[in-house]
């Protein structure tokens, strides 16, 4: 893709280039190991093809995303915020509750619960889940389910 633009690799080790700036460049095919990229902010970027692995992304915020046919395995999304999102064709798999020597877990099992509000879920499925404690409006599924 010819931007118009002069190229330059860089190989930077053991440098501070925080507070730098990239202004209509073209970033094709980086690798970044082993740094700081906290308070980065990216606008009008595409990241697609990207892969990002151990990665703190703790009180990260994404808007106006294509997520499409992202995969996200193995990762802590514990009080995270999901609104206004496109779902159709998601699947959740293998979600799972803290387990001893993970750093959120509770001894007593008391964890915040999974909201879904104000939710069109036509059309969901949910199988080989365990439900316990699984409420709909106020309506303790494993009761509804035992009164059939």
């Amino acid at each position: 893709m010819d931007m118009g633009l002069e190229f330059e690799k860089l190989e930077l080790e053991r440098k501070d280039i925080s507070g730098s700036t990239f202004t209509e460049v073209n970033a094709e095919g980086l690798s970044f190991a082993n740094v700081n990229l906290s308070k980065t902010k990216i606008d009008n970027a595409n990241l697609s093809e990207g892969t990002f692995n151990d990665i703190n992304a703790g009180g990260l915020k994404l808007s106006n995303a294509n997520l499409s046919n992202a995969s996200i395995r193995h990762a802590n999304m514990s009080g995270m915020k999901i609104d206004h999102v496109h779902l159709f064709g998601t699947e959740f798999s293998g979600i799972v509750l803290p387990q001893e020597g993970d750093g959120n877990y509770e001894p007593n099992g008391q964890y915040p619960p999974i909201v879904f509000d104000g939710c069109d879920l036509r059309h969901m499925e949910i199988r080989n889940c365990n439900i316990a404690g699984l409420k709909i409006d106020g309506i303790l599924i494993e009761d509804l389910l035992k009164s059939k």
